[in-house]
């Protein structure tokens, strides 16, 4: 049986890594995103079931990708999760409006990765 894929981008090494390997711990294929820019495309050439995103970026306007990949009618369905340090308030609520499935503080999501995926996962 093949093993969930999880896309992670990232551009803080911490808590980025950790994640990756709570991610490979947990049984999923983890393929990390180098460019937000190559989010959406991989997004829509791999099928993910989940997305992970790191919000506290230099490089590129996280929340607009997330607007344009829960637009697009072949990455709409698949479940976003973001993260960012508590400090980063207007960052969770701009992830949420973009449709961010979850978001979650720094220091939240590796001990809570297992309830943040079931919960993100949940088909409505």
């Amino acid at each position: 049986m093949t093993k969930p894929l999880a896309l992670v981008y990232y551009e803080r090494l911490l808590p980025g890594s950790q994640l990756v390997n709570r991610l490979q711990d947990l049984g999923y294929r983890v393929q990390t995103i180098p460019e937000g820019a190559l989010l959406i495309q991989t997004a829509r050439n791999e099928g993910p079931l989940v997305v992970l995103v790191d919000l506290v970026t230099q490089k590129v306007n996280i929340c607009g990708i997330i607007k344009e990949m829960k637009n697009d009618p072949d990455t709409g369905h698949i479940p976003i999760i973001g993260f960012a340090g508590q400090g980063n308030k207007q960052l969770h609520t701009e992830a949420v409006k973009a449709g961010a499935s979850l978001v979650a503080f720094d220091n939240a999501v590796l001990p809570q990765l297992p309830q943040l995926l079931e919960q993100a996962l949940v088909v409505e």
